[in-house]
């Protein structure tokens, strides 16, 4: 896949922080319409369907003989067990532990990225890492109240490795297979399945089909989800994956920054420190592929 110009890397990278941060608070709040299976089945069919219909022109990109079990591992590892672990798991633990264990991610993926992609890793990288993850501990602290099982923990550990791998397996293969269908066809299987799961356990009639509930799942299924991973996608099939993963730090600040906006939360100390580390964290990660690239290019022109 091509690399992104600087310009339109920082755009797709604001674009996600901001669709992926909101989605935080606007979850929270359709869950008081729909149980929680359903809501992930739904909104990811609707992504996955609309992707599809975007990507019908370039039907002969599907290859789908070829490329099916591509497509399958992927939907298992970044849809299914990804969104199953996050749906089922916040019922064992508070939002905030949950949401700082899941942002394990991009510490996990910079090691993965290093081990399996041959992406650097120096110690300044990986200090830069563990700050961006002390940062989003510190943020999400405040939802250390409460009851607190080993299931949860566990799920959530789970939601962070399957992200980890889903987003290795598809750089490794984005060569092999088109994005647009690529993200298409992983969310539509991985809708379907989250659908017909929660078909079993749970009960249609308790979903309150009210105009608000409706406007939040359309918004979350377009950008979230489905302009989300296409836009997310096409950054790690460009670039390189810890860089962009370092930003996604990010997200549990907009997510809290929401909550205090529209949902009357407050601003506290470990906001302020969890942004401070967020930040040194994403300098830390980047700063030495900058000098390094501008050290390169002097020696060339030497």
């Amino acid at each position: 896949m091509p690399k992104l110009s600087r310009s339109r890397t920082a755009v797709y990278l604001v674009f996600l922080i901001i669709m992926w941060g909101v989605n935080w608070p606007l979850s929270k709040f359709a869950l008081e319409y729909t149980p929680p299976l359903l809501f992930a089945g739904l909104r990811t069919c609707i992504a996955g369907l609309l992707l599809i219909l975007v990507a019908l022109p370039r039907f002969r990109e599907l290859r789908f003989r070829q490329n099916w079990p591509i497509y399958l591992i992927s939907s298992l590892l970044n849809i299914v067990l990804f969104y199953g672990f996050q749906t089922i798991g916040l019922g064992y633990v508070p939002a905030g532990l949950f949401s700082a264990i899941v942002f394990l991610q991009p510490v996990l993926l910079g090691i993965a990225a290093w081990l399996w992609l041959g992406e650097g890793m120096s110690g300044k990288k990986l200090i830069g890492l563990l700050l961006g993850f002390l940062g989003v501990a510190a943020i999400s602290i405040g939802g250390l109240a409460g009851h607190i099982a080993p299931e949860g923990i566990f799920l959530a550990i789970g939601s962070a490795v399957a992200w980890t791998l889903g987003t290795v397996y598809m750089k490794k293969t984005s060569g092999r297979v088109d994005t647009l269908w690529m993200t298409a066809i992983q969310i539509t299987i991985g809708g379907i399945v989250l659908l017909a799961s929660g078909a079993v356990v749970e009960d249609w009639t308790a979903i309150r089909w009210e105009p608000v509930f409706i406007y939040d799942m359309l918004f979350i299924s377009v950008f979230v989800i489905a302009l989300g991973w296409l836009t997310f996608f096409k950054l790690i099939g460009s670039g390189e994956a810890s860089k962009v993963g370092s930003f996604t730090f990010l997200i549990p600040l907009i997510a809290i920054t929401c909550s205090v906006l529209f949902l009357g939360e407050h601003v506290t100390l470990n906001l302020a420190a969890g942004l401070v580390l967020i930040v040194l964290s994403i300098l830390l990660v980047n700063g030495k592929q900058r000098r390094l690239a501008a050290r390169s290019s002097s020696t060339a022109q030497s």
